[in-house]
């Protein structure tokens, strides 16, 4: 299968795309940078010289290709209408990488009750109506095999070019910073987790079964903040985590990122995943917090 990547160099689009090369596939991948496109080109990965706002380059891409899956962003609603401008009515794949904090709450730490699943979505705040009508649009287009992976917390090592995920590398990069391991609030607040290689094979699953407006969360599991600030700290012998105030959150990591990615609670459960035969096997985060801290610790 011809496969155009944006994202390519990203950790979830360059973690499917190299393993897509390694299973056969012939893959392109959207770069912006020659550092960028070199790393690629060490997996096999074609590089295509762009970015987002290059939509002649999209359209080009997303003609010639059989599938396209953007992992460059989930909000970028130009570059999406140039895809499938050009997808529709071709019967092809479009597989679009969503997030999970389009369920997250305003929580500052505290613990939540509330599961999602893909048949009972909430009402999208304010900050996430666009990004949720941006998944619907490609779930609504018609003649085309539209897949839309609304991720959880992804955590792991990439499978291809060297990039890292969100989350958990904050509060690592905060931990070895400060001698510190900190949540935010109580750290009650819950999200649900998945490791990168899970995710890639999702991805390779939805490319090949899923059906047309295919919506599912993607998740094996879940962990609260202050468990994983303990097991940071227990990983790289800090001592007892602390509680960090949602203000001096804000201003280290901005008012987003600080109150819906760290301090809030975002509990979804797929259903339709497991209908695509997927069947998540990796290791828990924090057994992967243990692992990859202490394989960083011997090679420093």
């Amino acid at each position: 299968m011809k496969i155009f990547v944006t994202g390519a160099s990203g950790f979830i689009g360059g973690s499917f795309a190299a393993e897509a090369v390694r299973r056969g596939h012939e893959v392109r991948g959207l770069v912006r940078s020659p550092e960028k496109a070199q790393a690629c080109e060490t997996f096999g990965i074609t590089p295509v010289h762009g970015n987002l706002e290059d939509h002649d380059i999209l359209a080009s891409e997303a003609r010639s290709a059989d599938a396209v899956v953007n992992a460059a962003s989930s909000d970028d609603r130009q570059a999406i209408d140039t895809i499938l401008a050009v997808m529709t009515g071709s019967g092809k794949v479009l597989l679009h990488t969503s997030g999970s904090s389009i369920v997250a709450d305003n929580a500052n730490g505290e613990p939540s009750e509330i599961i999602v699943d893909e048949d009972h979505l909430p009402e999208p705040t304010k900050d996430k109506a666009a990004r949720v009508a941006l998944d619907q649009a490609i779930l609504d287009a018609p003649d085309i095999r539209s897949v839309v992976l609304c991720n959880s917390l992804v955590f792991g090592d990439a499978l291809g070019p060297e990039a890292r995920s969100v989350q958990l590398p904050l509060l690592i990069d905060y931990a070895l910073e400060t001698g510190k391991a900190a949540y935010i609030g109580r750290g009650f607040n819950r999200w649900s987790t998945v490791h990168i290689a899970d995710v890639v094979e999702l991805y390779l699953l939805a490319l090949e079964r899923a059906p047309a407006k295919t919506f599912t969360f993607v998740e094996s599991g879940e962990a609260c903040f202050k468990d994983m600030a303990f097991s940071i700290a227990q990983a790289l012998n800090l001592g007892e985590p602390i509680s960090m105030p949602l203000d001096a959150a804000e201003a280290r990591w901005g008012h987003a990122r600080a109150r819906y990615s760290l301090a809030s609670n975002s509990r979804v459960r797929s259903i339709r995943a497991a209908e695509l035969g997927w069947l998540p096997k990796r290791p828990s985060v924090h057994h992967w917090i243990a692992d990859h801290l202490d394989t960083a610790s011997s090679t420093n």
